[in-house]
């Protein structure tokens, strides 16, 4: 179905909550380094007390420590153990480990000092993991990609190469089929050091600085099976704007990914991460069916819960819906399925940035390969692009009065 042609007015009537939420997560994160440095101070202050204090001369009785779980959970695995899970937990544990971003449904606030913009390759985003002598990539549902010697730190068993189970290293990347290439849009670990806690301004200058080093990004030898290579990333003001999406880049587009300067790596949705795309940076800006083919009506997947309500894959998740029990036992449906619907002539409605109704057509349950219901940005975004889409114009001329308005508030960004 094309999408209308009407334009929207310079200043749209909010749809989400998506600024709101922007501004928490920044808070959390300021949050959060607030309180690792308080414990450690904390800490520091303690050890230091004790080392001043003569020793006690009381006997203590000597309690057995408690014997550890014989199972252990997915998220309870670090780095070093996750790589050694197989089958179902490896996959489970995998699916969890990358950021994804929300689709743009409102232009940011401060989009001009605050923001990077890069082109998306198209491809399957996955992340790269390099560890005692071998590098392995997993797809965002966690299953196996590929697995093969590479240049990067530990990845491969060779004299030049360390595999100490120290040196370990995560990229976040695209792997490109049509030049066989892993695009890198993000670096979380590299030789062991973790990059979870630094800024995107801070990731994205040793991403630069560290993978050329590595050799990396050299062509494909017997000991560097496939080549990485960097995006170039932009800041968001005009110019950076139209490079990313009228530039000439060595892969095909899949919109543009845009990164708030200050964003952490966090796992799941987050809203400090945003994906954008039109018919001209994009061979897919309307959801597809399984054979390539734009449905006359969207398609939205939601997860079902043992209450009944049918949710979205954001943290806190968002109800589109509920079963009753009856339709449920008829249907075969259990809890943690994913449901595929389509969105009726009803359509979306929306009251103060939130979703109000939603008129949904059950359709059935989806493929066991898919992993996540859609977030709501996604459902969103969907919509928008079959009625009245979000254009490049709309964002260009936001982030030029941004530029304009805020010039003398730079913000220094620190890792």
């Amino acid at each position: 179905m094309a999408p209308h042609e009407l334009r929207r007015p310079f200043k749209r009537p909010p749809i989400s909550d998506q600024q709101r939420r922007r501004e928490l997560s920044l808070l959390r994160q300021a949050q959060n380094r607030r309180d690792a440095q308080s414990h450690a101070r904390c800490l520091a202050s303690t050890i230091l007390s004790l080392h001043s204090e003569p020793e006690p001369s009381v006997e203590l009785e000597l309690v057995p420590e408690p014997e550890p779980e014989p199972e252990h959970q997915a998220g309870d695995f670090d780095l070093r153990q996750a790589a050694k899970l197989r089958g179902v937990e490896g996959r489970r544990w995998f699916a969890t480990q990358l950021m994804l971003p929300e689709w743009m449904i409102d232009v940011p606030d401060g989009l001009y000092h605050d923001w990077y913009v890069f082109a998306r390759p198209a491809g399957k985003r996955c992340f790269v993991v390099s560890s005692n002598g071998t590098t392995v990539s997993r797809l965002r549902n966690g299953s196996l990609l590929h697995r093969f010697p590479s240049a990067l730190p530990s990845g491969a068993r060779t004299k030049g190469n360390s595999c100490s189970a120290q040196s370990y290293c995560i990229l976040d990347c695209i792997f490109h089929e049509l030049d066989q290439t892993y695009y890198v849009i993000d670096m979380v670990c590299w030789a062991g050091y973790s990059l979870y806690e630094c800024t995107a301004e801070f990731r994205f200058f040793w991403l630069n600085s560290k993978l050329v080093e590595s050799g990396a990004c050299e062509p494909p030898s017997f000991y560097h099976k496939y080549r990485f290579s960097q995006v170039s990333v932009y800041n968001c003001d005009q110019a950076g704007l139209h490079t990313a999406y009228a530039g000439p880049v060595p892969y095909m587009k899949d919109g543009l990914l845009f990164y708030n300067k200050h964003a952490h790596y966090q796992t799941g949705n987050t809203p400090l991460a945003l994906v954008w795309k039109d018919e001209k940076c994009s061979q897919y800006v309307v959801d597809t069916d399984s054979k390539g083919l734009v449905p006359n009506q969207q398609q939205v997947v939601l997860e079902l819960q043992g209450n009944g309500n049918l949710m979205t894959s954001d943290d806190p998740s968002v109800v589109f819906g509920c079963f009753d029990t009856d339709f449920i036992e008829k249907s075969g449906l259990q809890s943690g399925n994913l449901v595929r619907f389509a969105v009726g002539d009803g359509g979306l409605a929306f009251v103060d940035g939130k979703l109000e109704k939603a008129d949904l057509q059950y359709l059935g349950k989806v493929n066991r390969a898919r992993a996540f219901a859609d977030s709501y940005s996604k459902v969103v975004f969907q919509y928008m692009a079959r009625h009245s889409p979000l254009r490049i114009e709309d964002i260009a001329s936001i982030s030029s009065s941004s530029g304009q308005d805020n010039r003398t508030n730079e913000m220094e960004m620190v890792p």
